[in-house]
């Protein structure tokens, strides 16, 4: 039964052996100098599109966001998808307050700028199921405290 599996095995063993000497590949498998214009085009193109500015942005960077949200805020829900989204799936640190009377919450979370971005724009989104339905009031950047060790959902008893 485990004999197909070693079929591949001397052609592993060549790719492997010729790459560790310098063979190159055959000559049908190398791109034509059309296909890298090509590529070369592409890569100029999303370079541009995508801009200068964007090499500065390093995705690992500690950042945190003060997020005001307002609407259905206040159900169990609610409060429950915020912080599944943020501690399990997001892995972002912070808190959320408890409602106010005009049913607002602060939520702040701190983390990598990738996680952070993608929790701000999931908040955005609004829609979490269950017709509760949320709107993102304002977002403000923070200086990390470096205080928290996992999200907290404050129910304000």
């Amino acid at each position: 039964m485990m004999r197909h599996h070693l079929v591949f095995l001397p052609l592993i063993i060549s790719l492997f052996i010729g790459s560790a000497f310098g063979f190159t590949a055959p000559r049908h498998l190398v791109p034509t100098s059309a296909t890298n214009a090509v590529v070369g085009q592409c890569s100029t193109a999303l370079h541009a599109q995508v801009g200068d500015d964007a090499t500065d942005v390093d995705p690992s960077e500690i950042i945190a966001r003060r997020i005001i949200v307002t609407g259905s805020v206040d159900g169990g829900y609610y409060r429950t998808c915020v912080k599944n989204e943020a501690s399990r799936f997001r892995r972002v640190f912070g808190t959320m307050s408890p409602p106010d009377d005009n049913k607002r919450a602060e939520i702040y979370v701190e983390g990598k700028r990738k996680m952070i971005e993608g929790f701000v724009r999931w908040c955005e989104r609004g829609d979490v199921g269950l017709s509760q339905s949320s709107q993102v009031e304002s977002v403000t950047e923070e200086v990390p405290t470096g205080l928290y060790d996992d999200f907290y959902v404050q129910t304000g008893r």
